[in-house]
C-alpha cells in the first residue's frame, strides 16, 4: 500500500458548546473530522448508528459521511474538534473557507473530499486521560481560514503539534498488525544514525540492548522494514552511496571505503545487484541525463 500521498494536514480546530437540546443534523464534512466530548452528554447518529457521548468520548467520521449531533437537553455535551486532511487538498478556487460542511449530500463534490485512511478506523471509543487528549487539542487550534503571509510561520507550529497528535491517536486506535514495534521503532532510529554517523555497531549489539533473541528480532525488524537486518543496512549504504555517484566526482573506490563497505569489488557487485548497473553505469548514466537537461534549458533559452 502506498504511503507517500498521506501526510496529515489540519485544516480547522476549535472547542464548541452546544446548547441545550442542540442539534446539528444531516452534516458532511469535506475533510475528515475527530471530536472529543470533554464535558456534558449528547448523541451523534452516523450512517445508521448511533453512539452516546459522555466525556472522554472520541469520534472519527470519514469525509462525506452523514453525521447529526444532538446535545442533551440537560446536560448539553462540550466537545474540541478538529478538521482535517489525510491528504491535502485545495479548495482555494470553491470556498471561502478550507474546511466545508454541507446539509445535502447531492452538493458535495466529489473530487474535494478528502482520501479516505488506508486502514479502518473506529468511529466511536472511550479515552481514559481527557486531560492529555484535550491538551493536545488546543495545543493546534486554528480558525478556518487559509494560510496567508501573516499566518504562515504559526501554521507550522500548528501543523507540528497536530503530527504529533496523528501520531498519538494512531498509536492508540491501529491494531498491533499496523504499527511498529515500539523497540523496533526505537532502534532504527538510532541505527539510522549510527549508519549516518559512521558508528554501526555489530546486530547483537542491538539485538541484546533490546533484550530480545536473534530469531525474535529478525522477525520483528523484517515485519518493520520488509528487509533482514543486513540487507536494510546494505540498502541504505546503497542509497548513500547513489546520491555521492551522481552528485559529486569522487571516485568509485573512495566511496565504497566512504560507506564502509569492505572492498570496492563487494560495492561494486551488490550495487549490480540492487540496481541493475555497476556503479560507473550509473554515474555515465546521470551524466548523460545532465546532459540532456542543459540541452533543453538552451533550447529554451534561444526562443
Amino acid at each position: 500500500m502506498d504511503f507517500s500521498a498521506f501526510h496529515p494536514h489540519v485544516n480547522y480546530a476549535t472547542r464548541y458548546p452546544f446548547s441545550r437540546g442542540q442539534k446539528s443534523i444531516n452534516r458532511h464534512c469535506y475533510s475528515s473530522s475527530l471530536y472529543l466530548i470533554t464535558e456534558g452528554k449528547g448523541i451523534i447518529h452516523t450512517s445508521g448508528r448511533t453512539y452516546y457521548t459522555t466525556p472522554g468520548s472520541l469520534v472519527y467520521i470519514p469525509a462525506g459521511q452523514p453525521h447529526d449531533w444532538i446535545a442533551d437537553i440537560e446536560d448539553p455535551m462540550v466537545h474540541v474538534c478538529c478538521y482535517f486532511d489525510w491528504v491535502y487538498v485545495d479548495r482555494r478556487a470553491f470556498f471561502d473557507h478550507p474546511s466545508e460542511i454541507h446539509y445535502d449530500a447531492a452538493s458535495l463534490i466529489p473530487d474535494l473530499l478528502d482520501s479516505a485512511f488506508p486502514y479502518a478506523l473506529p468511529e466511536h471509543l472511550k479515552v481514559e486521560k481527557l486531560r492529555v487528549w484535550s491538551d493536545f487539542f488546543e495545543k493546534f487550534y486554528t480558525e478556518n481560514n487559509f494560510v496567508n503571509e501573516r499566518t504562515y510561520m504559526r501554521n507550522i507550529k500548528l501543523q507540528s503539534h497536530f503530527l504529533q497528535f496523528i501520531e498519538f491517536f494512531l498509536n492508540f486506535v491501529l491494531k498491533d498488525d499496523h504499527m511498529l514495534d515500539q523497540r523496533i521503532r526505537k532502534l532504527l532510529e538510532q541505527l539510522d544514525q549510527d549508519l549516518i554517523h559512521g558508528r554501526l555497531q555489530p546486530l547483537e549489539t542491538y539485538y541484546n540492548e533490546l533484550r530480545l533473541s536473534r530469531g525474535y528480532f529478525f522477525e520483528l525488524f523484517k515485519k518493520a522494514t520488509g528487509l533482514p537486518p543486513t540487507q536494510y543496512i546494505n540498502q541504505f549504504r546503497i542509497n548513500r552511496a547513489r546520491d555521492d555517484l551522481r552528485n559529486s566526482d569522487i571516485s568509485v573506490t573512495e566511496i565504497a571505503e566512504k560507506h564502509g563497505f569492505s572492498s570496492v569489488h563487494y560495492f561494486s557487485k551488490l550495487f549490480r545487484q540492487l540496481n541493475g548497473v555497476s556503479p560507473r553505469e550509473y554515474r555515465n548514466d546521470g551524466d548523460e541525463l545532465s546532459d540532456m537537461d542543459k540541452k533543453k534549458v538552451d533550447n529554451r533559452n534561444s526562443y
